[in-house]
């Protein structure tokens, strides 16, 4: 079992680099040329351009809003939604729960099978407390590769399976895609299966176990980033995460933003 679990934890690490480069790049690109390119196949990306605004993405909102994709919530009022993706516990998110409670906050938590097979009391619990449970895949594949609906909708209905044999519970029709890679046939089966997709809009690297960023570089890059709208991507794997949660949310607040929850975000986009 240890040893599956390092295996697990290499495997999202080195997903997660791969993610951070290829966001790197596209943001770059985003950069160079001021504007904004067509979905394509490859990874979520973005770029931080402009302190307090939302960044520049690889597809835009209105490309995106075809499949029932999304990254941000479209307006001036400061308000936030606060996301974790979660491939497996690394004993943080009973003190993250904490957290959110203290400031009623209701996240967003993506899961793989992995996470809900060996924590089933902290899925149970974020589902009691009136959190977002959403669908990170069985497997944490890398999704843009896959091309076949059967293939497609065994990952998304493993985890369905799995949330509801732990909670007794269908699991909300909310996905994420591993490592942010995604291409645009994906998006049409996710839709087409009743899925939102749900990427974001504001993260900073918080993934490598042996290499945290210091209290420091985290605020660093999650203040000056905030901005109205946002869909904040953290990995609840992170002692950083876990250990500036209650002050960053303390601090966002005194900023004047207030947290609503995606599956909210999600509702109105439907309306």
């Amino acid at each position: 079992m240890v040893r599956k679990k390092g295996i697990i934890r290499m495997v999202l690490m080195t997903a997660a680099a791969v993610l951070f480069v290829a966001a790197v790049f596209a943001g770059i690109d985003a950069a160079k040329n001021k504007t904004v390119s067509t979905i394509s196949d490859g990874n979520w990306g973005l770029s931080f351009q402009e302190e307090g605004q939302p960044p520049v993405a690889n597809a835009t909102a209105e490309e995106l809003a075809g499949y029932n994709a999304f990254y941000a919530d479209d307006t001036d009022e400061k308000v936030m939604y606060i996301t974790f993706d979660a491939g497996y516990e690394n004993g943080y998110t009973e003190k993250i729960l904490d957290v959110l409670k203290k400031h009623q906050v209701k996240a967003a938590f993506f899961l793989v099978g992995n996470y809900i097979e060996t924590s089933p009391e902290l899925v149970k619990r974020m589902m009691e407390e009136g959190h977002l449970v959403g669908n990170h895949t069985y497997t944490h594949p890398d999704m843009s590769s896959i091309s076949t609906i059967g293939s497609f909708e065994k990952e998304l209905k493993q985890l369905e399976e799995k949330y509801r044999e732990v909670t007794g519970k269908e699991m909300k029709k909310y996905y994420r895609p591993p490592q942010g890679k995604y291409s645009e046939s994906n998006l049409k089966m996710a839709s087409d299966m009743g899925y939102k997709t749900v990427f974001w809009s504001l993260a900073y690297v918080d993934w490598y176990e042996s290499d945290q960023p210091t209290k420091e570089e985290a605020f660093e890059k999650l203040i000056p980033r905030a901005h109205p709208g946002a869909i904040v991507l953290l990995h609840s794997t992170s002692r950083t995460n876990s250990e500036i949660l209650d002050e960053l949310l303390t601090r966002w607040e005194d900023m004047g933003y207030e947290f609503r929850s995606v599956e909210e975000l999600g509702q109105e986009r439907a309306s």
